[in-house]
């Protein structure tokens, strides 16, 4: 599993600069390297040769050399995380002198400023851990699939896991009325359905609404139901980028832009009833998700305690939780458990596990210290 949720605080402050260091005596490539810092939000250290202050070379979490000041960092002790930067396409011996200053990368510019201004943006936002991404898609309406999202979003940030909650089934009514916070300021879908390149991942988390102490992307009440592919990895990329953990509701379609939260998923939930009709629309849901994502597993939705025969064919009924995942073909989590009063609850501002010792919550939080356990090697 590609994410790790046991240490997902914000990094603490150890005296390094949050911007890069630029060495450069062009005029020219200052004015650009200093538009691309802006871009990305970063406020860089500006000098003519290596620094004379102790550890400003060193400590900068990234260095953009000027091909014009080589001979000035020539000596400089060798470290990770530098940039050669010239303007010349068509210069064969900016690699060699690359070489010589222990350089990691040769940019050119103007075609490396897409490349840079992400690479900058990453060292101003302190990126270390991505967020484990999990994606909770209902096998068939009614699922619970928007429930379990919301109850795994509550009990995560409850947990002291930084947290975002992203509704991206723009057909779903929007996981912000779930959690009872429609009025609550902040941004929503529409306003990133535009969005190309990258998404800063502080920006986001703050523009969105705090609820429950956790950020939530939802939708508004307009009429808009498509998330752009562009829009969709940008705006997962910049979750992710934030660590902690980010909780995607899916829709049981896959077309592009849901294609594009899929790849920046790690692990999938599938919500299934435990009922003949459900299981066989989960298992069509099921082989379109498992094209995109590798890591799927089934929850089964309100287990078999229906009445006998409840929405199956032939008399057929009810299964239980095993023989759901067997007939899906796909790795069992666990039985979504009723709570009584959900609905009563929800109606007076409470939220899907927000009752600390109900069972909801409970399950919840054992999966979280479940998933921990695999991603640390501790699990079974």
């Amino acid at each position: 599993m590609a994410g790790v949720i046991t240490d997902d605080r914000p990094p603490q402050s150890d005296g390094r600069q949050s911007g890069p260091l630029i060495v450069t005596e062009d005029v020219d490539l200052l004015d650009d390297l200093l538009r691309l810092c802006a871009a990305a939000g970063a406020r860089p250290e500006v000098q003519h040769g290596v620094p004379e202050r102790r550890g400003g070379w060193d400590a900068a979490p990234l260095v953009l050399v000027g091909d014009d000041a080589v001979d000035r960092v020539r000596g400089a002790a060798r470290r990770r995380g530098v940039v050669l930067v010239g303007r010349d396409q068509d210069d064969s011996g900016v690699w060699r002198r690359a070489v010589e200053i222990g350089a990691d990368h040769v940019l050119v510019l103007p075609d490396g400023e897409r490349w840079l201004v992400d690479r900058i943006a990453d060292v101003a936002e302190g990126v270390g851990r991505p967020a484990l991404t999990v994606g909770v898609i209902g096998g068939s309406g009614g699922a619970g699939a928007s429930t379990l999202a919301c109850a795994l979003a509550v009990t995560a940030a409850r947990a002291g896991r930084r947290t975002m909650l992203v509704d991206a089934d723009p057909l779903g009514g929007g996981l912000d009325v779930l959690l009872g916070g429609e009025s609550a300021d902040g941004l929503r879908w529409p306003a990133f359905a535009q969005s190309r390149g990258r998404v800063g991942g502080g920006a986001l988390e703050e523009s969105l609404p705090e609820l429950h102490s956790l950020r939530v992307l939802s939708w508004d009440r307009g009429d808009a139901v498509v998330i752009p592919p562009d829009a969709m990895r940008a705006v997962i990329a910049a979750a992710r980028r934030r660590g902690g953990v980010v909780v995607v509701d899916l829709p049981r379609r896959v077309d592009e832009g849901v294609a594009e939260a899929l790849a920046q998923v790690d692990l999938g939930l599938l919500v299934v009833p435990a009922e003949l009709r459900a299981v066989a629309g989960a298992r069509r849901v099921a082989s379109a998700v498992g094209m995109v994502l590798r890591d799927l597993r089934v929850v089964v939705g309100g287990g078999a305690r229906g009445p006998a025969g409840a929405g199956g064919f032939g008399g057929l009924g009810c299964f239980d939780a095993e023989e759901v995942a067997r007939l899906i073909g796909l790795p069992l989590v666990g039985e979504l458990p009723r709570e009584a009063g959900l609905l009563a609850a929800q109606a007076g501002g409470m939220p899907p596990g927000g009752v600390a010792r109900g069972p909801l919550a409970r399950f919840c939080t054992a999966f979280w210290e479940r998933v921990s356990a695999d991603a640390t090697g501790g699990g079974s």
